[in-house]
């Protein structure tokens, strides 16, 4: 295991949507698999639980992120839409920023730390 601090980045904005790690890794399996309740199987949590997360982003976006159809005899299914896409990569973006330009930042705090704490 490594001394290295953890990075998450969450986005908080003014419409109510907090945008953070755990919707973007939704997104991220959404995209491979194909299929919210696969995704959300990947995630541990409930299809109604992934389901209520990715109906909370669509209605905080200008366009939908996800498009899906229902199940039927040859299965439903979903993707990311451009904006999903464009949302998941801006998303990703900066989480690299922030570990790639705060790099120094986090060594100096990580320097900082007291081996047993107080």
């Amino acid at each position: 295991m490594s001394d290295d601090p953890r990075l998450s980045l969450r986005l908080h904005f003014d419409s109510g949507l907090t945008f953070g790690r755990g919707k973007a890794d939704l997104l991220q399996f959404i995209d491979e698999e194909g299929s919210i309740s696969a995704a959300g199987r990947r995630m541990k949590m409930s299809y109604r639980r992934a389901w209520s997360l990715v109906e909370e982003m669509n209605g905080h976006f200008d366009a939908p992120l996800v498009d899906s159809s229902r199940g039927g005899a040859k299965g439903g299914g979903a993707q990311l839409t451009a904006r999903g896409r464009a949302v998941l990569a801006d998303y990703r973006a900066l989480e690299a920023l922030l570990r790639d330009q705060g790099a120094e930042a986090l060594a100096r705090l990580r320097a900082g730390q007291r081996s047993v704490p107080v």
